[in-house]
């Protein structure tokens, strides 16, 4: 089979997937609810125990309250990601603000929320990063090699 031909059916393909995949719903973000965000950080991070979740009042996040501290669940697509909030920073945005992460292999997000929720949000976030940092590496060796 020539390649011209070869190519031009893989392209279809993974164009005609990605069009069903949207119009049956499948690409549709998770909308973030309590009892969502609370699942989806228990699947990310089962060991820990949820004392509050607040979602954003857009849905597409939620702060998660835990015995280890804040931490962070969004929406990536039609799947969640859950992160530890502690170390974190934030940027200001003029939809909300991006958060980067302590951990550098962990991208920064851009958390869109309303103005009336953002001060709130900031205040909670700034506060969990300053108190609970993460263990430097030297730390982390120490720990492991005690």
């Amino acid at each position: 089979m020539p390649l011209e031909i070869l190519i031009a059916m893989v392209l279809v393909g993974i164009i005609v997937i990605a069009v069903v995949l949207h119009f049956t719903g499948r690409s549709a973000p998770v909308p973030m609810t309590r009892e969502t965000a609370s699942r989806a950080w228990s699947r990310h991070d089962p060991d820990s125990r949820i004392h509050d979740a607040q979602p954003s009042t857009l849905g597409h996040a939620a702060l998660i309250d835990t015995d280890n501290g804040l931490g962070l669940v969004w929406c990536f697509g039609a799947d969640t990601i859950a992160r530890p909030l502690a170390g974190s920073s934030l940027m200001d945005h003029p939809k909300g603000f991006r958060v980067r992460f302590a951990d550098f292999a962990t991208p920064s997000v851009l958390l869109h929320l309303s103005d009336s929720e953002r001060e709130g949000w900031r205040r909670r976030i700034l506060a969990a990063s300053a108190t609970s940092q993460p263990p430097t590496a030297t730390e982390q060796r120490d720990q492991t090699h005690a």
